[in-house]
């Protein structure tokens, strides 16, 4: 099973290099086939000739991509989930916040087990978050809360975009719509309304060393609750249009 990475960037020219070189060891240890899909999203830095050297002296799997626009976070990972090649494909981090190891471990849990989709968490048994912002934390903690209850669900870190789908999963909840961060709480929960499969593995999150954050907290509260919204509406009112499609078993008729 082919795996793709794709890693949204903008103005990761200081992150981008550690991130890529690991994640490449990382993934030619375990022999997983793989290619890693990095969208430069219009970066004002030098991230494009960083992406040009390493995949011309580095990193064979890398290919890289520039999405003239329109530009943020949700935009970028969608401009790589129309791109990838693989069988199957992750959203990973430029910052190396997202730990390599938990990527393998997340592919071997979906080969293992036929899931649709692997979903990360920091805040089961086993997962751990280093230097994470006591007011980011704080935060995460309610707005995880509320999309728990509001939904109906047992998953307690939707808002984490390190994720493992099936390219079929991928198709299945299409068209996407959010622009932005909010990219990370659509994609897991129209994964689950549509009926989706998915097994939750631990994982570690670790702030990153350089650069700042992308994420603005205050820019970002309506967005979530227009995704929210959207999803919650999916799930009582649409009668079932969107759901997967599971192949019928012929049925024996008595004559």
């Amino acid at each position: 099973m082919k795996l793709s990475v794709v890693i949204p960037a903008y103005n990761e020219e200081e992150s981008l290099p550690p991130t890529l070189r690991i994640l490449y060891q990382t993934l030619a240890k375990h022999g997983i086939p793989h290619e890693i899909c990095v969208t430069n999203d219009n970066s004002k830095d030098g991230t494009l000739a960083v992406l040009e050297r390493l995949a011309a002296t580095e990193i064979p799997t890398l290919v890289y991509y520039t999405n003239p626009g329109p530009n943020g976070f949700g935009y970028a990972v969608r401009y790589g989930l129309e791109r990838f090649s693989g069988d199957c494909v992750a959203v990973f981090m430029a910052d190396l916040s997202d730990d390599p190891e938990d990527l393998v471990r997340f592919y071997n849990k979906m080969l293992d087990s036929n899931v649709d989709a692997v979903f990360g968490s920091r805040w089961e048994k086993g997962g751990k978050v280093v230097d994470y912002p006591t007011l980011k934390k704080f935060i995460n903690r309610i707005a995880n809360f509320i999309v728990r209850m509001v939904m109906g669900i047992k998953y307690n870190d939707t808002t984490n975009a390190f994720k493992l789908y099936k390219r079929e999963t991928i198709e299945g909840i299409k068209p996407f719509l959010a622009p932005h961060f909010n990219l990370t709480v659509e994609l897991p929960l129209k994964a689950i309304v549509r009926g989706y499969s998915y097994a939750v593995v631990p994982n570690s999150w670790t702030n990153r060393k350089y650069g700042e954050s992308k994420l603005k907290i205050k820019e970002m509260g309506s967005r979530y609750f227009f995704i929210l919204m959207y999803c919650l509406i999916e799930k009582y009112f649409s009668q079932g249009d969107f759901r997967k499609k599971t192949a019928s078993v012929p049925q024996t008729v008595s004559r």
